[in-house]
């Protein structure tokens, strides 16, 4: 099945995947959903014989092009977002996000999903099949339906990486991370990197959203408007959070690196201070360990001893000495 259909036809929402029903639905002027599933001649047929859609438009429909982005073709408009979801722990990436491809025309909705786990329209596909009275406002308030599930899902992931943040630098404070300090860095960079990435698609997806809420496009019902403005102030709230947890996530890092340094030097102040203690001890034994024969300590009945005393003494005194300065 390349395609799945929803037609508005008498007050009901039927539903068929035959092709020469949707082109009838078409032809009547009713109102229809189209969901694509795979790119066969049927779909391209139907996408630009029958709803007249632009080759540029079907291109971007089909293929993943990456980056948020709306384009008004006078008679229909094409929107390109991004949902969000996790992936299992152990992955290489916390999240991962996927392109849902919509075009909201005056009488008919395409969309097509470029991976299954966006959640954004199937609970909406369910939600039209029970009740037509979304379909029955028009296409562009199925649109705006995916549209806010699909930011929605945003909320719960972005809200993980403070939890994620939050344990990772309590960890750090507490000292726990120096046994295990690349796999420390491995998750900090890793909580950075996808951080970067989200900011990335948040920020033109904002864009995109602001214009939505300005109502630039007669596709979009006025009525409609301010329901598109709620959503964009929904992820201006997700785009403000996304910065400052890539703040906070730098902080952690330079925290990481502050408070490994800190140990370094600590462990550095130790070697320093057993070296300049043995450094005295050393010097005493090379002298008394020279073999000359004329050395008048070599005949001493108690010379070791005197060796072994002198060596304390001058370890006590150093000792005594740093902590007198305050080294120890």
């Amino acid at each position: 099945m390349s395609f799945k259909a929803l037609i508005l036809r008498d007050e009901k929402v039927v539903q068929t995947s035959a092709y020469h029903d949707v082109v009838a639905a078409h032809a009547d002027g009713l109102k229809f959903w189209v969901e694509l599933d795979e790119k066969t001649e049927e779909t391209d047929r139907l996408l630009c014989e029958v709803l007249k859609i632009h080759p540029l438009a079907i291109e971007d429909v089909w293929n993943d092009i990456g980056i948020p982005k709306v384009e008004d073709f006078v008679d229909y408009v094409l929107l390109v977002m991004h949902g969000i979801h996790e992936e299992e722990k152990g992955s290489e990436h916390p999240i991962s996000l996927a392109e849902l491809d919509m075009v909201i025309g005056r009488n008919f909705l395409i969309t097509h999903a470029s991976d299954e786990r966006v959640c954004a329209v199937a609970p909406v596909l369910i939600e039209v099949q029970r009740n037509g009275r979304l379909l029955k406002k028009g296409p562009a308030y199925v649109a705006h339906a995916i549209v806010d599930r699909l930011i929605n899902e945003y909320v719960p992931v972005v809200d993980k990486f403070e939890v994620a943040i939050t344990k990772t630098e309590e960890q750090i404070l507490e000292g726990k991370t120096s046994k295990s300090s690349h796999l420390t860095m491995r998750k900090i960079l890793k909580i950075k990197r996808s951080l970067q990435m989200l900011r990335r698609t948040t920020i033109n997806q904002r864009e995109i959203l602001h214009r939505l809420a300005r109502a630039e496009f007669d596709e979009i019902p006025r009525d409609l408007v301010p329901f598109f403005r709620d959503v964009y102030d929904h992820f201006a709230r997700v785009t403000e959070l996304v910065d400052s947890y890539r703040e906070l996530t730098s902080g952690l890092l330079e925290a990481h690196f502050s408070i490994r340094g800190e140990q370094m030097n600590e462990i550095m102040k130790r070697l320093t201070v057993i070296s300049t203690i043995m450094l005295p001890l050393t010097l005493i034994a090379g002298i008394y360990g020279m073999n000359f024969e004329f050395m008048p300590e070599l005949h001493w009945l108690h010379g070791y001893y005197f060796a072994l005393g002198l060596m304390v003494c001058v370890a006590a005194g150093v000792i005594m000495f740093f902590k007198a300065k305050r080294w120890l």
